[in-house]
């Protein structure tokens, strides 16, 4: 697994970590060059790299950088935090036939404080919730073996996300799955230390988890991928 990527610029991480606490417009417009040259530049290549890497095990993932890289700008309308930049520059990566439809992916992030990697199903609607639930309670053995696997375990960790107190309404609370299907989110996700993003290393340790975690995506976006054919096909006959 090789690729030229050489790492995040030093200034681009300094760029960020002075931003987190000068998290300020005044302070941003001036410094606009240094963010666009020295972090938005260097991720979109980096972006690039990994796109080229998944050519070998996800295509159908690939996702132009433009698209792909979050915005530095937060959404404050809801939120009681009114600091208007994220403090880091993210990634995500949709399968194409499903974007925009709440479907699971691939996710990295670099900061000052970590690169941060992982993939899954963060907020699924209702609907796409209940579907891949009905796919774990009908194969939840051959999910347990992917998110237990001992690749997994070793380089993202034990199955992340938020979960009910009980089982969902129409599972019962005896169902051998009854643990998985509590979850309202399906993630894997690891933090690295800060240094591996100034290094080549970035790409690889990117890279080969996402290359692990594809099972893992491709167990949850079969029932939206079948939902979405299933309305395909509907359309064609009328």
């Amino acid at each position: 697994m090789t690729s030229r990527f050489p790492g995040f610029p030093r200034e681009g991480l300094q760029f960020l970590s002075d931003l987190a606490r000068n998290n300020r417009r005044d302070w941003f417009q001036p410094r606009k060059p240094i963010y666009e040259q020295e972090v938005k530049r260097p991720m979109r290549e980096l972006v690039d790299a990994v796109n080229a890497a998944m050519t070998s095990f996800a295509p159908e993932y690939i996702t132009a950088a433009e698209k792909a890289v979050y915005r530095i700008y937060r959404d404050t309308r809801f939120s009681p935090d009114k600091t208007p930049y994220k403090d880091h520059i993210a990634a995500s990566f949709r399968h194409r036939r499903l974007a925009g439809e709440g479907c699971a992916g691939y996710y990295f992030a670099i900061s000052h404080k970590e690169v941060a990697i992982g993939g899954g199903l963060y907020e699924p609607p209702p609907e796409a919730l209940l579907a891949v639930r009905n796919r774990i309670a009908e194969r939840h053995q051959e999910f347990r073996r992917i998110v237990q696997s001992r690749a997994v375990r070793r380089l993202l960790g034990d199955l992340q996300g938020e979960r009910l107190t009980r089982a969902p309404k129409g599972f019962s609370p005896e169902h051998p799955a009854a643990d998985l299907l509590r979850h309202k989110r399906f993630i894997l996700y690891i933090e690295l230390t800060p240094d591996v993003a100034a290094t080549p290393r970035l790409h690889t340790e990117i890279v080969k988890r996402f290359q692990i975690m594809t099972p893992f995506l491709a167990f949850l976006n079969a029932p939206l991928l079948g939902r979405r054919k299933q309305m395909e096909s509907q359309k064609l006959l009328l």
